[in-house]
């Protein structure tokens, strides 16, 4: 199988394949990562549309790259804010770097809206809602997407001391609201692309 530099250097070139390897592999997980941003699935899918074809109208002066999650990802982020802009769902004095989304964990809709709530759920439901919305994404970068410090920077446009602070942060707050078992079943809803990553 090849390796994400090889499968995107041919992308670039124009190799077919390469094209619908990045685009099957992927699109679901920047759907999701989407309507975790916003709950406008039109928006959402007519902002990934619009990323691939940008990819493919300038793959041969794109960068160079051997992570295609971590550059799709920061893209789509871009692309989405701009879409954003553009509906007046975003707003323009806000700059990028100061935007935080509203990150919602797959745990959350599991938990939350179910009809009987058990101790457990309403105390992870608690936990979450102690996190900000900058400790949400950055969590979720870290520990769903699996990106490290650097690209979580890139993405964010912040500082590494200000990534790992704020991750240190927001699991002092998880632990401190948190059993330990609480925490692991938290924690099996935030690794699923990690998990899937080290399986596949």
């Amino acid at each position: 199988m090849y390796d994400d530099k090889k499968i995107w250097d041919d992308f670039r070139e124009g190799e077919s394949y390469a094209l619908s390897h990045i685009y099957h592999k992927y699109i679901q997980f920047l759907y999701g990562y989407g309507r975790k941003i916003s709950d406008n699935n039109a928006l959402v899918k007519d902002s990934i549309q619009d990323l691939f074809f940008e990819l493919i109208r300038s793959r041969e002066n794109l960068g160079a790259t051997d992570n295609i999650k971590f550059y799709l990802l920061a893209s789509f982020r871009r692309k989405l804010i701009s879409n954003l802009k553009k509906q007046n769902l975003f707003s323009f004095h806000i700059e990028e770097k100061d935007w935080q989304p509203e990150i919602i964990y797959s745990a959350e809709h599991d938990y939350i809206e179910q009809e009987k709530r058990t101790h457990r759920e309403e105390t992870i439901k608690k936990a979450l809602q102690e996190l900000s919305p900058r400790q949400r994404e950055i969590l979720y970068y870290k520990y769903t997407c699996g990106f490290d410090y650097e690209q979580i920077c890139n993405i964010m446009s912040i500082k590494y001391d200000s990534a790992r602070k704020q991750v240190c942060r927001a699991l002092k707050v998880l632990k401190q609201v948190l059993s330990e078992q609480d925490i692991f079943t938290l924690f099996f809803f935030l690794l699923p692309s990690i998990c899937h990553a080290r399986t596949s």
